[in-house]
């Protein structure tokens, strides 16, 4: 009888050393905010297959990751419209409540228009935002036959209403990351916003912000 009860209480310390660790993972994932990554101006979902690996390697799941594309050259106020219809996708999928984005450049405008105009606030955690023309870009005085494009100069009737007051608005917390040898972005301070972590890493190019390992680091601490 002795030994039945020994074995028996062996089984049990056996069993809850497995589930316990098991029920600390499910937990620290569930506390997780699915991510939502936008790219930029002629990007695509595709911009952030090196970020979405070096996550899954830290643990997260393709279940927590979700890359979208969309039109770019249409008005960035369009596309706010469309991200919140994938977001509340995401949302449903999930079952959570909010989700974090990250963006790379123009994302950044479409995914801010989104939290400050459309209700996005109530539906984000955390927004990160690397090499964003949030000032606008000389870069877009190139382009002419473009909707975003037009609004991503300098003092274009977009910029001036979605800088209009409180820059980051809510109870969002903002992050951008800026490289002062960003190529695309001029000035390269025009990715700050008041109210935000500005980080501003070494010296990157503006797509190479999307592989640059200093950069991913700030993305993993904003999104933790």
């Amino acid at each position: 009888m002795r030994r039945r009860l020994l074995i028996l209480l062996a089984m049990v310390a056996t069993t809850f050393a497995l589930v316990a660790p098991l029920q600390a993972m499910a937990s620290e994932v569930q506390a997780r905010n699915p991510i939502v990554f936008v790219h930029g101006w002629n990007g695509g979902a595709w911009n952030w297959d090196l970020m979405i690996g070096r996550l899954r390697a830290d643990g997260y799941s393709s279940g927590e990751l979700f890359a979208w594309s969309y039109n770019t050259s249409q008005s960035n106020a369009v596309t706010a419209q469309q991200l919140g219809q994938f977001v509340n996708a995401v949302l449903a999928a999930t079952g959570a409540s909010q989700v974090d984005l990250v963006s790379h450049s123009m994302g950044g405008l479409n995914t801010r228009y989104w939290v400050k105009f459309l209700g996005g606030d109530a539906r984000v955690d955390d927004w990160v935002n690397l090499g964003g023309p949030n000032h606008g870009t000389g870069a877009a005085s190139l382009c002419f036959w473009e909707t975003s494009c037009f609004e991503m100069r300098a003092g274009s009737g977009f910029l001036n209403q979605l800088n209009s007051g409180d820059e980051t608005p809510g109870a969002v917390q903002y992050t951008t990351i800026w490289s002062p040898c960003d190529e695309i972005i001029n000035p390269d301070t025009s990715t700050v916003l008041s109210g935000a972590t500005n980080v501003q890493v070494g010296c990157v190019g503006h797509l190479s912000l999307l592989a640059d390992w200093g950069a991913y680091t700030v993305v993993r601490a904003a999104v933790p």
